[in-house]
């Protein structure tokens, strides 16, 4: 034998020798250990700490990296003496225990096996800094978790899990259970993943989750049946109340999620139909205007998924058949002739129902339901279905302008304040949007407001131009642009008005014969109104002259053309008791001025004598001879008016008052109105037709509609009959033509 080989044989003998003397030591340490977590014996000393240290910092320094032997023996011989503590001390205690013992026990054993790793991983330092991290093995301290997790946790999971599961049962049931002792348990499972939660989700939480899942749809099948809707969900939301409180106690955060959404699925989402759907469901939660269960109702479902699908298909049925509520009430009231209410009264009442339906619904949407855009959806689908119907022959469009020139009178008659008429131009704004014809809307509100501003004395310029503001803001400039010039309009003609009086006072010559109001306005602006070429009596013939005199020595290429129809004047009318004022139109005034020098009138003479249409005469006879206020005899004396009447000056006339109006009955000109409407919606198509092609040059049929009804949505709904129609008329007139080989591929002609 060589030397070297005697050599190394001594030294593998000594550091056999020396590695059976310092685990002696070591065990010696191990077994204080021992009686120090059975709380038999103190602490380590500073001298038996520093003693069990050196001793392994010595033996494995005698570690040869060649072969590791020493610090392979430390390594295997701390793991043997976890795994004998724990087969012999650990499992015993833990089988011997069961339910709450037990798990009192495992959170005990398993803070004593981390107090031992503790100190070993101390005392074996060493084979962390150097063994561990050249052989890449575990660490001393993982080493020893690993052999708990192994050996004991392995064996008591499950029955730990149903242990932990029963308390949670009992604590749902309303019993007092130990939750500390449950934390330091489910800690105990997630401790053995080492900073993952895989062990926590596998060995109990989905367990739990499945287990918990029965538990509500136990209790779920009951409730559905015995409580009402709003007692069911206080109970769901206690609930969920009690299990999100259980989480932030015991359970991990991570479980928080999923088990609400097996609470959530059990309670509601099983459920959901069957629970909106009761007598004392969604509907009725409406109906009663029950605002902290909507409220409730809103927090709950809205978390489920499609949970307010269902929610929002109520609430728009609801709000849909309380529109069609009020529709048939005002329909009753007003269609019937019941009252001679007029429509004017339905239809103010119509939409004054419909704002207050707006105002509380759209509450429930941005309180109740938190300005959730499902439920918005639903509010706007509500409105739109029954704000867009025809009540009593007669669009809403309509409706709502009536309403609006109401409030807009009432406010220039200052029998409202300012902020009622700016709160309720807001409101008939947001109204507005729920209409589909708002060109139609557009051009009953241009009608209502030339008379306002041409006959209405108490016209308020600040609220007509709040009014046009807000339209502005909610459709776009082009919708108001020729309100606004009529507005402009008559400050304009105030001015003209002013310079004719100043032509008169400068000019001496111009002897209008009497007072004479103007108003010169832009036909582009305004209404289209009937003219009718009245040959007026000799004295309103002067006056007339004597303004075109002056309006065309002030502008040399605009001509002025008169509407008589929109004209006033006041008339003495010298009767045998007195002598009154007669305030009436232009048309009323010539037909009186006639009997100025005629004491009796055929219908035949006044019609050639003033080139008088047969509508327009009997409307104007009919006000003076068969109204309320008989200015004119006429004969044979009947309530209607035909062409074989005479009429003469009723001297007999009389009337407490000095002065009175003689309205003329306003003709009903609506067709007229949605005749010149439609007539401007081909335009429009046409425009829109033109414009899509233009920038697409070439595009299908089906789509060249589609971009058209999309483009003119915001302000009508064009039928796709009319849109096919246009398009055949821009064919013809070589706006577009067909691609040859697709009949239905239009291209746009350049």
């Amino acid at each position: 034998m060589t030397k070297s080989k005697k050599l190394r044989k001594n030294n593998v003998e000594n550091n056999v020798e020396a590695m059976e003397q310092g685990w002696a030591i070591m065990e010696e340490g191990i077994a204080k250990l021992k009686n120090i977590l059975e709380e038999l014996e103190s602490q380590f000393s500073s001298e038996e700490y520093m003693r069990l240290y050196t001793t392994m910092f010595n033996l494995a320094g005698r570690n040869n990296i060649d072969d590791d032997y020493i610090c392979q023996q430390l390594y295997n011989n701390y793991k043997e003496s976890v795994q004998a503590y724990i087969m012999s001390t650990v499992n015993p205690s833990l089988r011997d225990k069961h339910d709450e013992f037990m798990l009192r026990e495992l959170v005990r054993r398993w803070s004593d096996h981390k107090v031992m790793v503790k100190w070993l991983s101390r005392f074996l330092s060493y084979l962390d800094r150097y063994f561990v991290v050249r052989k890449k093995v575990e660490s001393v301290k993982d080493l020893g978790f690993s052999c708990f997790r192994d050996m004991a946790y392995g064996e008591v999971k499950h029955k730990a899990k149903d242990a932990v599961i029963a308390l949670i049962n009992k604590e749902r049931e309303g019993g007092q259970i130990d939750r500390a002792l449950l934390k330091n348990v489910l800690d105990v499972f997630v401790e053995m993943g080492k900073g993952e939660i895989e062990f926590y989700t596998d060995d109990f939480e989905d367990a739990m989750l499945k287990d918990t899942a029965h538990y509500y749809s136990r209790k779920a099948s009951q409730w559905i049946f015995q409580d009402s809707c709003p007692d069911y969900m206080l109970k769901v939301e206690e609930c969920l109340k009690t299990e999100k409180n259980r989480v932030s106690h015991y359970l991990h955060s991570s479980s928080e999620t999923k088990l609400l959404e097996q609470v959530e699925n059990e309670l509601l989402v099983v459920y959901a139909n069957q629970l909106l759907e009761k007598e004392t469901g969604c509907r009725a939660l409406l109906r009663d205007d029950k605002v902290d269960e909507l409220s409730r109702m809103y927090r709950l479902f809205h978390n489920i998924p499609k949970g307010l699908e269902e929610v929002a298909k109520i609430f728009k049925e609801h709000v849909h058949s309380e529109g069609l509520m009020a529709i048939q009430m005002i329909e009753d009231a007003t269609c019937n002739k019941t009252e001679k209410a007029g429509g004017a009264r339905g239809e103010h009442a119509l939409m004054t129902t419909f704002i207050e339906l707006h105002n509380k619904y759209s509450a429930y949407t941005t309180g109740c339901f938190c300005n959730n855009a499902v439920l918005h959806k639903a509010l706007k689908q509500a409105f739109e279905s029954f704000c867009n119907q025809v009540v009593c022959g007669t669009s809403n469009a309509d409706h709502l302008a009536s309403y609006c020139d109401y409030i807009l009178k009432k406010g220039g008659s200052e029998k409202i304040s300012d902020e009622a008429i700016d709160e309720s131009m807001d409101k008939i704004v947001k109204l507005l949007a729920y209409i589909s014809d708002k060109d139609l809307f557009a051009e009953f509100s241009r009608k209502k407001l030339s008379r306002r501003l041409l006959f209405d004395r108490n016209v308020n310029d600040d609220h007509e131009r709040l009014f046009l503001t807000k339209l502005k803001q909610q459709c776009g400039g082009q919708f108001t642009s020729k309100m606004e010039g009529m507005v402009t309009d008559l400050a304009l003609a105030k001015e003209n008005q002013n310079q004719f009086h100043e032509y008169l006072i400068n000019n001496n010559a111009a002897i209008p014969g009497m007072d004479l109001t103007v108003n010169v306005l832009t036909t582009g602006f305004w209404p289209t109104y009937k003219t009718c070429d009245l040959r007026l009596p000799a004295e309103m013939v002067k006056c007339v002259q004597v303004f075109k005199e002056h309006y065309e020595a002030k502008t040399k290429h605009r001509k002025l053309t008169w509407i008589y129809s929109l004209g006033t004047c006041s008339i003495n009318g010298k009767f045998d008791s007195k002598t009154i004022e007669l305030v009436v139109g232009t048309y009323q005034g010539a037909v009186l001025l006639l009997f100025n020098d005629a004491q009796r009138l055929s219908y035949s003479d006044i019609k050639t004598q003033l080139n008088f249409e047969d509508d327009d005469l009997m409307r104007v006879l009919h006000s003076l001879s068969c109204s309320k206020y008989k200015i004119l005899k006429k004969d044979p004396d009947s309530k209607f008016v035909s062409p074989n009447d005479y009429f003469e000056f009723n001297s007999k006339f009389t009337d407490k008052m000095r002065r009175i109006r003689i309205p003329l009955p306003v003709v009903d000109d609506r067709k007229k109105v949605i005749q010149d409407v439609d007539n401007d919606r081909r335009y429009s198509i046409d425009a829109a037709l033109v414009r899509i092609m233009k920038g697409r040059k070439i595009l299908g049929h089906q789509q060249l509609i589609l971009e058209c009804v999309e483009m003119l949505s915001n302000m009508f709904k064009p039928d796709v009959k009319v849109i096919k129609k246009r398009i055949e008329d821009l064919l013809a007139r070589d706006y577009l033509e067909r691609d040859a080989e697709n009949p239905n591929l239009y291209k746009y002609v350049a």
